[in-house]
Protein backbone atom coordinates (compact mmCIF):
# COMPACT_ATOMS: atom_id res chain seq x y z
CA UNK A 1 0.00 0.00 0.00
CA UNK A 2 2.89 2.50 0.69
CA UNK A 3 4.37 1.50 -2.66
CA UNK A 4 0.74 2.33 -4.45
CA UNK A 5 1.27 5.88 -2.46
CA UNK A 6 4.73 6.82 -3.27
CA UNK A 7 4.02 6.29 -6.98
CA UNK A 8 0.40 7.94 -6.78
CA UNK A 9 2.82 10.89 -4.96
CA UNK A 10 5.34 11.16 -7.94
CA UNK A 11 3.24 10.95 -10.56
CA UNK A 12 1.27 14.00 -8.75
CA UNK A 13 4.49 15.65 -8.21
CA UNK A 14 5.82 15.35 -11.79
CA UNK A 15 2.47 16.56 -13.42
CA UNK A 16 2.43 19.46 -10.62
CA UNK A 17 5.85 20.35 -11.37
CA UNK A 18 5.37 20.45 -15.26
CA UNK A 19 2.03 22.50 -14.76
CA UNK A 20 4.48 25.07 -13.00
CA UNK A 21 7.31 25.13 -15.67
CA UNK A 22 4.61 25.45 -18.62
CA UNK A 23 3.01 28.54 -16.74
CA UNK A 24 5.63 30.43 -16.79
CA UNK A 25 6.16 29.83 -20.51
CA UNK A 26 3.16 30.44 -21.05
CA UNK A 27 3.47 33.91 -19.60
CA UNK A 28 6.44 34.76 -20.78
CA UNK A 29 5.69 33.74 -24.52
CA UNK A 30 2.55 36.39 -23.29
CA UNK A 31 4.58 39.18 -22.16
CA UNK A 32 6.99 39.03 -25.56
CA UNK A 33 9.21 36.01 -25.10
CA UNK A 34 8.94 33.13 -27.42
CA UNK A 35 11.82 31.22 -26.28
CA UNK A 36 9.72 28.39 -24.36
CA UNK A 37 7.70 28.08 -26.98
CA UNK A 38 10.21 27.94 -30.00
CA UNK A 39 11.93 25.27 -27.49
CA UNK A 40 8.62 22.95 -27.38
CA UNK A 41 8.30 23.87 -23.81
CA UNK A 42 4.45 24.87 -23.51
CA UNK A 43 3.36 21.13 -23.47
CA UNK A 44 1.61 19.37 -20.44
CA UNK A 45 3.77 16.30 -22.13
CA UNK A 46 6.55 15.56 -18.61
CA UNK A 47 8.47 13.67 -21.21
CA UNK A 48 9.60 17.17 -22.53
CA UNK A 49 10.19 18.60 -18.88
CA UNK A 50 11.93 15.85 -16.62
CA UNK A 51 15.11 15.99 -14.93
CA UNK A 52 16.04 12.49 -13.04
CA UNK A 53 17.59 14.32 -10.42
CA UNK A 54 14.83 17.20 -9.37
CA UNK A 55 11.64 14.43 -10.41
CA UNK A 56 12.98 11.13 -9.27
CA UNK A 57 15.68 11.09 -7.23
CA UNK A 58 15.30 14.18 -4.91
CA UNK A 59 11.62 12.83 -5.10
CA UNK A 60 12.30 9.39 -3.45
CA UNK A 61 15.23 10.64 -0.85
CA UNK A 62 12.83 13.10 0.27
CA UNK A 63 10.10 10.90 0.99
CA UNK A 64 12.21 8.18 2.46
CA UNK A 65 14.02 10.43 4.96
CA UNK A 66 11.36 12.90 5.68
CA UNK A 67 7.87 11.64 4.32
CA UNK A 68 7.31 14.61 2.21
CA UNK A 69 7.32 14.61 -1.43
CA UNK A 70 9.83 17.29 -2.96
CA UNK A 71 11.19 18.10 -6.31
CA UNK A 72 11.54 20.18 -9.53
CA UNK A 73 11.00 20.10 -13.31
CA UNK A 74 13.50 21.10 -16.09
CA UNK A 75 13.36 25.34 -15.99
CA UNK A 76 11.65 25.96 -18.66
CA UNK A 77 14.29 28.69 -20.93
CA UNK A 78 13.03 32.32 -21.61
CA UNK A 79 15.43 35.27 -22.42
CA UNK A 80 13.93 38.18 -20.02
CA UNK A 81 15.67 40.67 -22.36
CA UNK A 82 12.92 39.90 -24.89
CA UNK A 83 10.18 41.03 -22.29
CA UNK A 84 7.69 44.06 -23.09
CA UNK A 85 7.97 45.44 -19.52
CA UNK A 86 11.78 44.83 -17.83
CA UNK A 87 10.84 45.94 -14.63
CA UNK A 88 8.37 44.08 -13.98
CA UNK A 89 8.41 41.18 -16.55
CA UNK A 90 10.61 39.06 -14.68
CA UNK A 91 8.55 39.22 -11.62
CA UNK A 92 5.41 38.17 -13.42
CA UNK A 93 7.26 35.37 -14.94
CA UNK A 94 8.62 33.84 -11.97
CA UNK A 95 5.09 34.52 -10.15
CA UNK A 96 3.44 32.32 -12.78
CA UNK A 97 4.83 29.58 -11.57
CA UNK A 98 3.74 29.22 -7.62
CA UNK A 99 0.30 30.80 -8.65
CA UNK A 100 -0.42 27.36 -10.98
CA UNK A 101 0.49 25.14 -8.03
CA UNK A 102 -2.08 27.49 -5.77
CA UNK A 103 -4.81 27.37 -8.42
CA UNK A 104 -4.65 23.71 -8.63
CA UNK A 105 -4.61 23.31 -5.25
CA UNK A 106 -7.21 25.56 -4.84
CA UNK A 107 -9.58 23.49 -7.59
CA UNK A 108 -8.89 20.23 -5.89
CA UNK A 109 -9.29 22.01 -2.33
CA UNK A 110 -12.78 22.71 -3.32
CA UNK A 111 -13.90 19.39 -4.50
CA UNK A 112 -12.76 18.26 -1.03
CA UNK A 113 -14.32 20.68 0.53
CA UNK A 114 -17.76 20.40 -0.78
CA UNK A 115 -17.17 16.77 -1.82
CA UNK A 116 -17.09 15.82 1.56
CA UNK A 117 -20.13 17.67 2.26
CA UNK A 118 -22.53 16.20 -0.36
CA UNK A 119 -21.10 12.99 -0.70
CA UNK A 120 -20.76 13.16 -4.08
CA UNK A 121 -16.89 12.21 -4.86
CA UNK A 122 -15.73 9.00 -3.47
CA UNK A 123 -13.18 8.02 -0.74
CA UNK A 124 -10.44 7.03 -3.09
CA UNK A 125 -10.55 9.97 -4.47
CA UNK A 126 -11.18 12.80 -2.36
CA UNK A 127 -7.66 11.15 -0.74
CA UNK A 128 -5.54 11.80 -3.80
CA UNK A 129 -7.25 15.25 -4.60
CA UNK A 130 -5.98 15.61 -0.52
CA UNK A 131 -2.21 15.01 -1.94
CA UNK A 132 -2.72 16.89 -4.82
CA UNK A 133 -4.00 19.93 -2.61
CA UNK A 134 -0.73 19.13 -0.39
CA UNK A 135 2.31 18.71 -2.90
CA UNK A 136 1.04 22.03 -5.15
CA UNK A 137 0.75 24.41 -1.72
CA UNK A 138 4.50 22.70 -0.66
CA UNK A 139 5.74 23.58 -4.33
CA UNK A 140 4.00 27.25 -4.46
CA UNK A 141 5.22 28.03 -0.50
CA UNK A 142 8.38 26.79 -1.35
CA UNK A 143 8.97 28.17 -4.18
CA UNK A 144 7.90 32.03 -3.00
CA UNK A 145 10.53 31.75 -0.91
CA UNK A 146 13.16 34.72 -2.25
CA UNK A 147 16.73 32.91 -2.34
CA UNK A 148 17.69 32.36 -5.92
CA UNK A 149 17.00 30.59 -7.78
CA UNK A 150 13.62 30.20 -6.69
CA UNK A 151 10.51 32.22 -8.14
CA UNK A 152 10.48 34.20 -4.90
CA UNK A 153 13.96 36.05 -5.38
CA UNK A 154 12.56 37.68 -8.97
CA UNK A 155 9.75 39.20 -7.01
CA UNK A 156 11.85 40.29 -4.68
CA UNK A 157 14.47 41.97 -6.82
CA UNK A 158 11.83 43.90 -8.77
CA UNK A 159 10.40 45.59 -5.56
CA UNK A 160 13.69 46.15 -3.76
CA UNK A 161 14.77 49.51 -4.18
CA UNK A 162 17.90 50.32 -6.39
CA UNK A 163 20.17 51.12 -3.37
CA UNK A 164 19.79 47.89 -1.81
CA UNK A 165 20.99 46.52 -5.27
CA UNK A 166 23.84 44.99 -3.14
CA UNK A 167 21.43 42.29 -1.51
CA UNK A 168 20.76 41.40 -5.03
CA UNK A 169 24.28 40.84 -5.91
CA UNK A 170 24.63 39.23 -2.47
CA UNK A 171 21.87 36.42 -2.69
CA UNK A 172 22.77 35.64 -6.41
CA UNK A 173 26.30 35.29 -5.58
CA UNK A 174 25.51 32.77 -2.51
CA UNK A 175 21.83 31.68 -2.86
CA UNK A 176 22.43 28.65 -4.17
CA UNK A 177 24.59 27.48 -1.38
CA UNK A 178 22.12 29.62 0.94
CA UNK A 179 19.04 27.49 -0.29
CA UNK A 180 21.04 24.34 0.32
CA UNK A 181 21.30 25.44 4.19
CA UNK A 182 17.83 26.06 3.98
CA UNK A 183 16.36 22.86 2.45
CA UNK A 184 18.58 21.08 4.89
CA UNK A 185 17.63 22.76 8.58
CA UNK A 186 15.09 25.01 7.55
CA UNK A 187 12.71 23.20 5.30
CA UNK A 188 10.32 21.78 7.89
CA UNK A 189 9.95 25.99 8.84
CA UNK A 190 7.50 26.43 6.11
CA UNK A 191 5.03 23.34 6.88
CA UNK A 192 3.03 24.89 9.59
CA UNK A 193 2.30 27.33 6.37
CA UNK A 194 1.82 24.33 4.19
CA UNK A 195 -0.94 22.78 6.73
CA UNK A 196 -2.81 26.03 7.46
CA UNK A 197 -3.14 26.42 3.75
CA UNK A 198 -4.58 23.62 3.55
CA UNK A 199 -6.99 23.51 6.54
CA UNK A 200 -7.86 27.10 4.42
CA UNK A 201 -8.43 26.20 1.25
CA UNK A 202 -10.19 22.17 1.98
CA UNK A 203 -11.97 22.64 5.48
CA UNK A 204 -9.87 19.88 6.64
CA UNK A 205 -6.35 18.63 8.22
CA UNK A 206 -3.74 16.83 6.06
Amino acid sequence: MQEIDFIFAIAILIMSVVIHEVSHGYVANAMGDPTAKYAGRLTLNPIKHLDFTGSFLVPMITYLIGGVIFGWAKPVPYNPYNLKNQRWGPAGVAAAGPASNFFVAIVFGLLIRYGSVYEFLSPAFLQIAALIVFINIILGVFNLIPIPPLDGSKVLFAILPYKWHHIQEFLERYGFFILLIFIFFFFRLILPVVSGLFKLITGAGF
